[in-house]
């Protein structure tokens, strides 16, 4: 550990990093994983020129020679997206929309989130899965073979689902086995995403189909989702979280087939729950809102960030917008006059944990019930913003002035009264500068999020247009800031 602060400036320079380079697949395999004869027929027949290839940093290994087999098949020119702006799960369309693309192929895990602007085609991963030990695992969960369960499943496991079902569904009559599908007439799915046994019952209308988190499900005649149990077949991570915050009622079990173990999920949704309500109470505290976009590619993702703002006014508060892409706790610090953010975003990422976040990031629902009075908290938990909208199933109007009088209530974290109230759409409380301080008439100026940052001694880049002369360039230093060469050493 001495030699790694005791290094000289040109040791670390001449460095060098060893860095394990991601095994590629190989050029037989490529067909058949990134199933590059149906994407070249889509392409070809829709008779496309400019086409968008968006991987995953988990496959960008593979996108160059994905790239030269589909320009080799098509006469289409191809460029590859690399870093999204934001979560991969979703479509980057804005990145395509800069090349002037005419559609787009999404590589890996997806959200299936519904976007509208270019036509779209999923290529999900083929992952291994061990159908046996997949099988065994739901059998000792669910030793009950009369047990209503649905089989939810990650994207990239849709090609070995209805293997699965044929093992089991002899033994569970009343095994509901979930589809993928997409919104939209522009967006398609490659592969085996109809199911034989979960997709086929949906069509034949025997009960009630659920659609929800692109996939598809149908329960039997007088049963509702909480009356089943969930195996979900994936590792854990954000699909599995947004299931289990949504669907709170059902019990999960998931099987993990990189450790082909099975298992009951151990996480208490209640007390995740509680957690949440936790920052709805700091968002009903908070005066200065900050709206962080979090997506430019789920539809209505405008219309969501409208209503709020509406409704985040309308209880007295301000608010902000930011457009920031991927969010870090550093971004976020330099912002200390925001209470609170919101994030808006697909429903796998708007679940994110800012325990190590300065302020609380909540969701759209989140907000809406620190806000609309006419919203209560209760099992009902939404991550998708766009139920929330009018029309949505999950849509609450908010009280007008004349429904709703102003109303004090207590802090359940300060432990101070506070006053909430919906405020006339005709006088904004961005206006109000000069405020009664006392009984003697003393006046006092409000701090408003611009004047803090008026009072800050750094403001960022100032252009000073006519005022800078113009320079030539001169050569710079060289090396690094402990020890520049020109300096010489000590």
């Amino acid at each position: 550990m001495a030699d790694a602060f005791s290094s000289s400036s040109e040791n670390v320079i001449q460095r060098q990093v060893d860095v394990r380079e991601t095994s590629r697949t190989p050029q037989g395999n490529l067909e058949d994983l990134y199933q590059i004869k149906e994407t070249c027929d889509f392409i070809t027949h829709n008779q496309f020129q400019k086409v968008a290839l968006q991987f995953p940093d988990g496959l960008l290994q593979d996108s160059v020679a994905v790239t030269a087999e589909i320009e080799r098949n098509c006469d289409s020119k191809v460029f590859i997206l690399g870093d999204t702006s934001y979560g991969s799960c979703c479509v980057d369309e804005v990145a395509a929309e800069h090349v002037g693309a005419d559609c787009m192929v999404h590589y890996g895990s997806a959200c299936l989130s519904p976007s509208k602007r270019l036509p779209l085609i999923y290529v999900f991963e083929k992952r291994p899965l061990e159908l046996e030990a997949c099988a065994s695992a739901f059998r000792q969960l669910y030793p009950d073979t009369q047990s209503h369960v649905i089989v939810l499943y990650d994207v990239s496991y849709t090609h070995a689902i209805d293997d699965l079902a044929e093992r089991l569904s002899p033994e569970y009559p009343n095994l509901v086995l979930s589809s993928l599908f997409v919104e939209g007439d522009r967006c398609h799915l490659h592969g085996p995403v109809k199911s034989k046994h979960g997709g086929g019952r949906s069509e034949q209308g025997d009960g009630q189909v659920l659609r929800q988190f692109g996939r598809q499900m149908c329960l039997k005649h007088g049963l509702n989702i909480s009356d089943y149990a969930m195996f979900y077949v994936g590792q854990e991570g954000a699909t599995l979280r947004n299931f289990m915050m949504t669907w709170n009622r059902c019990c999960f079990c998931s099987f993990d087939p990189d450790t082909k173990v099975g298992r009951t999920e151990s996480v208490n949704v209640n007390r995740a729950l509680m957690k949440r309500y936790y920052a709805v109470e700091r968002a009903k505290d908070a005066s200065v809102v900050g709206i962080l976009v979090g997506t430019l590619g789920v539809e209505n993702y405008l219309s969501i960030i409208q209503q709020l703002k509406e409704t985040i006014h309308r209880a007295g508060k301000k608010s902000y917008m930011f457009a920031m892409g991927k969010l870090n706790v550093a971004k976020l610090a330099n912002f200390l006059e925001i209470d609170i953010f919101v994030l808006i975003a697909c429903p796998e990422n708007s679940l994110l944990d800012s325990s190590e976040f300065y302020k609380p990031v909540v969701t759209p629902f989140e907000m809406e019930v620190a806000c609309n009075k006419n919203r209560e908290w209760s099992e009902e938990y939404v991550t998708d913003f766009r139920h929330l909208l009018p029309g949505g199933r999950s849509h609450v109007p908010v009280a007008d002035g004349q429904e709703e009088m102003e109303q004090t209530d207590v802090s359940l974290i300060t432990g101070a009264l506070r006053s909430s109230h919906l405020q006339d759409s005709d006088h904004s409380p961005f206006i109000t500068l000069v405020v009664l301080r006392n009984q003697t008439m003393t006046l006092a100026n409000t701090n408003t999020a611009a004047s803090f940052l008026a009072n800050r001694s750094w403001h960022g880049l100032e252009q000073k247009l006519g005022e800078t002369p113009v320079e030539k360039a001169v050569q710079g230093r060289r090396g690094i800031a402990i020890a520049y060469e020109e300096e010489g050493t000590s």
